[in-house]
């Protein structure tokens, strides 16, 4: 999957042909380049990165210095690529966009889960991620120490509001579960809820593997905790209107999960450049 997104990325950016590179650096030209980190962070896509510049140029010699989930200072050097001058420059704008992109989800996942250090709870990702980078940016997400949700409508059964309408109540949502237990018994299911009166209903049922507390105020999500007792299961999940301001709060009322779409939807790029040194 990474290998066509940097397919088509190449594509994009050079077209019929990197015009400045092929007018205005030798072709015999050699060079060493470095790249680098502006801001301290967590990194990641530098295997990405690294592939990309293979991609472009296979005779380049590309080491990895520095591997994905590692905190780095300022000025860590994480690429090293050496040989073609043109190839080199011909890659860069592209590598330093996957690992600029990837390293920003990772470093504000660890911003998150630093935060809820010392609770039950763990950092979800949501399906809220650029359009052909969910493996990537679920994989970000991991290397910034969080935990990743479904991947995709496959592989877990999550039935919201809008499911809960068309269903048509408890029982035909009961029926719903044990068919699916059935036919696809290693896929999980999860139920949305933005009541405590759901959740109990919810928590009498067979097969419930989570449930989501959608939007609910902290007195609300304590309930839900004690109304579950002492099996932990099935798990909790807090969802909506997360931020780091509320996130310990949020944790510290005993749930399994806070989910933030942030992390994939709202993280800025970590600052990356590459330094170039001609040979």
């Amino acid at each position: 999957m990474s290998q066509t997104l940097i397919d088509l990325a190449l594509a994009e950016d050079i077209g019929a042909g990197d015009v400045t590179s092929l007018y205005f650096i030798p072709e015999e030209r050699k060079a060493r380049a470095f790249v680098a980190v502006r801001k301290e962070g967590v990194v990641s896509g530098v295997e990405t990165a690294a592939r990309v510049f293979a991609t472009v140029d296979p005779s380049l010699d590309v080491e990895i210095l520095i591997h994905d989930g590692s905190k780095v200072a300022s000025g860590a050097l994480l690429i090293r690529v050496e040989g073609s001058a043109r190839s080199i420059l011909t890659a860069e704008r592209t590598a330093l966009n996957f690992l600029q992109r990837l390293s920003g989800v990772a470093t504000m996942t660890a911003r998150y889960v630093e935060e809820v250090r010392g609770t039950n709870a763990r950092i979800l990702d949501t399906r809220k991620t650029t359009p052909g980078f969910r493996l990537l940016e679920k994989k970000a997400v991991a290397d910034g120490g969080g935990t990743n949700h479904r991947i995709g409508l496959y592989d877990r059964a999550m039935v919201k509001d809008n499911h809960l309408v068309a269903e048509g109540g408890p029982a035909v949502i009961q029926a719903a579960i044990h068919k699916l237990r059935e036919e696809r018994p290693g896929v999980e299911v999860e139920l949305e809820a933005d009541s405590l009166e759901q959740v109990r209903t919810f928590l009498s049922m067979d097969g419930v593997d989570h449930i989501l507390l959608d939007n609910m105020t902290l007195s609300q999500l304590r309930e839900a905790v004690e109304a579950r007792g002492e099996s932990h299961k099935p798990f909790l999940e807090a969802s909506g209107g997360v931020t780091l301001a509320t996130l310990r709060d949020i944790a510290e009322t005993g749930v399994d999960f806070i989910s933030v779409g942030a992390v994939t939807h709202s993280a800025p790029s970590l600052d990356v450049g590459l330094d170039f040194t001609p040979v």
